[in-house]
């Protein structure tokens, strides 16, 4: 596991003072990232082109079970976080408990906000804390047809019809 990678709000602070000494651009996205798709890379891919080192923080099981429903996630959270830390384009990952990503923008002040062209820039939960720094709002274009919504919805879909075939 990319252990190294993983981080606390408090290590990344303190990561970020030292970096930005260095004259590196800090990126940060958040997500859920359950089920990890291609989606999911292409916008973590386009993130890091954004600057020098990409952060990204996941909403713990707890926060997504209060955003999406008892059923959710599917790939429980250190699951979820070894798979994000052992791409090649994420610097470091963390994981959050509240319903937004606000604390942890607030924590880290990166100097870009990258986030999945379903959101408008001005609803970017920590667009506000960024500008007020001084740093910028990224939209990236989504992956047509790749959502985890509707790779949950095919895996139903077949796992039903093969049901159906093997109950006769």
């Amino acid at each position: 596991m990319k252990i190294d990678k993983l981080k606390t709000i408090e290590e990344l602070k303190k990561l970020v003072q030292q970096l930005r000494k260095k004259g590196k651009k800090i990126v940060f996205t958040n997500g859920c990232f359950d089920i990890l798709h291609a989606g999911h890379l292409y916008c973590l891919e386009k993130a890091k082109k954004s600057g020098d080192v990409l952060i990204v923080a996941l909403n713990s099981d707890g926060s997504i079970r209060k955003l999406k429903g008892s059923g959710r996630p599917i790939i429980p959270e250190k699951d979820r976080a070894y798979l994000i830390a052992g791409l090649a384009c994420v610097d470091y990952c963390t994981i959050f408990d509240e319903l937004t990503p606000a604390r942890v923008i607030k924590e880290i002040k990166p100097d870009v906000l990258v986030k999945g062209a379903d959101y408008k820039k001005d609803e970017v939960v920590g667009q506000d804390i960024i500008k007020s720094e001084g740093g910028r709002i990224i939209t990236v274009p989504l992956v047509a047809g790749r959502s985890t919504s509707s790779i949950i919805r095919k895996i139903i879909k077949e796992y039903e019809k093969t049901r159906g075939a093997s109950d006769n």
